[in-house]
């Protein structure tokens, strides 16, 4: 029986060695956004990754771009209060998002840039795909499929990102592929396939910088 949601495949050669050179080439922090009309021109494709606080966006960005600190990771969930923006040369903008759910913040200012994500979601026409992380210990939750439902309604076509999956073995981690699997069939913007990754290991990378190239 034909797998729903099955992991995307590796990229061939060529199409990874292209993707890795322009992610090993010039990719600069742009400037952070906490209002729409401080986004920057809409002038070249853009991706935007989103996920709970402390999922590990931050971590992600890094490991694609191979820099240890281009996107600041933080163990303080809700840390990132800003949609920050950066280029990837002239190919495109590589933009994160701010986390959404928990988050040490006050409720008043998490209010704030919870909008300030709907608004930009619903409002980017340059905005190719999001790549909704899930931590592949917890699998979705429910604020996850408030925000899958949100890009949904927006038009916004989104891939979900497995990250995390050295932290549990093989077994560990099926049980969960198929809840995730099974949640996203209720997304009709969910794009067809997983990527599965691990920032710290490396795994996938390649895969999601391939995806991420081959979109205009």
């Amino acid at each position: 029986m034909k797998v729903a949601f099955p992991t995307a495949p590796e990229p061939e050669a060529a199409a990874a060695e292209a993707a890795r050179l322009l992610f090993a080439g010039p990719v600069d922090f742009v400037k952070g956004v906490v209002h729409m009309d401080g986004l920057p021109p809409a002038d070249r494709p853009e991706v935007c990754f989103a996920g709970r606080s402390n999922v590990g966006k931050s971590s992600l960005i890094n490991a694609l771009t191979g820099r240890n600190s281009l996107a600041r990771a933080s163990n303080t969930p809700g840390r990132t209060q800003e949609i920050n923006y950066f280029a990837l040369g002239t190919h495109g903008y590589l933009v994160d998002l701010p986390g959404y759910g928990f988050a040490k913040a006050p409720v008043a200012v998490v209010a704030k840039w919870q909008a300030l994500l709907k608004s930009y979601l619903a409002g980017r026409q340059t905005l190719r795909r999001a790549f909704c992380l899930i931590d592949s210990r917890h699998g979705v939750k429910d604020v996850d499929h408030e925000i899958m439902t949100l890009l949904d309604r927006s038009a916004v076509p989104f891939q979900v990102v497995m990250t995390k999956t050295d932290k549990l073995g093989p077994n560990a981690l099926q049980p969960v592929m198929e809840q995730v699997q099974e949640a996203l069939q209720k997304h009709p913007a969910a794009y067809p396939e997983l990527v599965v990754t691990s920032s710290e290991k490396g795994h996938g990378i390649a895969t999601l910088r391939a995806i991420i190239a081959g979109l205009d």
